[in-house]
């Protein structure tokens, strides 16, 4: 059984007494591949680190979270901008809207969101979004590009089965992660609505662990539990979820298997 975690923060201070030991678990757990979103300008050096460190096991994104756009919004852009123009990265993110703080900077998230949607078109990279607070934002923006070609994830997906819907049909899949498998969760619906060829697996962490570790630091290794939630909700072996959400990861970020 192979996984790819695709949203994981592993090179993030969290991990660093114990960043060997965590990707071992995740290795010994099954999980093939590590794919890390990008936050901002200081923290491109530590993702390549990792990569670096872990070849063929951690592949790095570029991007500007949302939540890192502030006064100084042009020159981070900038920074990213140049990164993404030396090398290769697997995807653009994570981007997108967050209104969940404020709405401060509501004008000049959309101006990043949609600058970097268009780094993607013009590399033919998937978007990874970071969408809290804000599925009509975060749709009015992708309208500006129907017909564009661009594919993409709603990481850690928060939304309602009409935005689910509205996602897979603008050629989106839905990223589930440890919240599914919270009490009270509205993610088993959307899992069942959206269906296992929509449905890509991550952990967001040192974020979001899954029951029965939630409230503690996550881990690439618990994307098992998810895996066996996922399976749990479609009816499906652990195995059938796991070859299903790896071939649906292994095509959207084009990974060589």
């Amino acid at each position: 059984m192979q996984l790819i975690d695709t949203h994981t923060h592993i090179y993030l201070p969290e991990f660093d007494d114990d960043r060997d030991e965590a990707i071992e678990r995740a290795v010994n757990a099954g999980v093939v591949k590590l794919l890390m979103p990008n936050i901002d300008s200081a923290s491109i050096d530590r993702m390549l680190a990792a990569e670096k460190r872990y070849p063929g096991i951690c592949h790095p994104m570029i991007g500007l979270h949302p939540t890192s756009v502030s006064e100084n919004y042009h020159e981070e852009l900038e920074a990213i901008e140049l990164a993404a123009s030396s090398r290769s990265y697997i995807a653009i993110g994570e981007i997108g809207l967050d209104l969940y703080w404020d709405k401060t900077y509501l004008s000049q998230q959309i101006e990043v969101f949609k600058r970097q949607i268009a780094m993607a078109i013009s590399s033919s990279l998937p978007v990874v979004i970071h969408s809290r607070n804000s599925f009509p934002e975060v749709f009015r923006a992708l309208g500006d590009f129907r017909g564009s070609g661009l594919t993409g994830v709603f990481h850690a997906f928060t939304g309602t089965a009409d935005d689910a819907a509205r996602a897979v049909d603008m050629g989106f899949k839905i990223g589930i992660g440890g919240i599914v498998t919270f009490k009270n969760s509205s993610l088993p619906g959307i899992v069942r609505e959206a269906g296992p060829d929509n449905i890509i697996l991550e952990t967001d962490s040192p974020y979001l662990a899954p029951v029965p570790h939630r409230g503690k630091r996550n881990e690439s290794s618990y994307i098992c539990l998810v895996n066996d939630k996922v399976a749990e909700i479609l009816g499906m072996t652990r195995e059938e979820t796991a070859e299903l959400t790896y071939r649906n990861s292994i095509q959207l970020f084009r990974l060589i298997k």
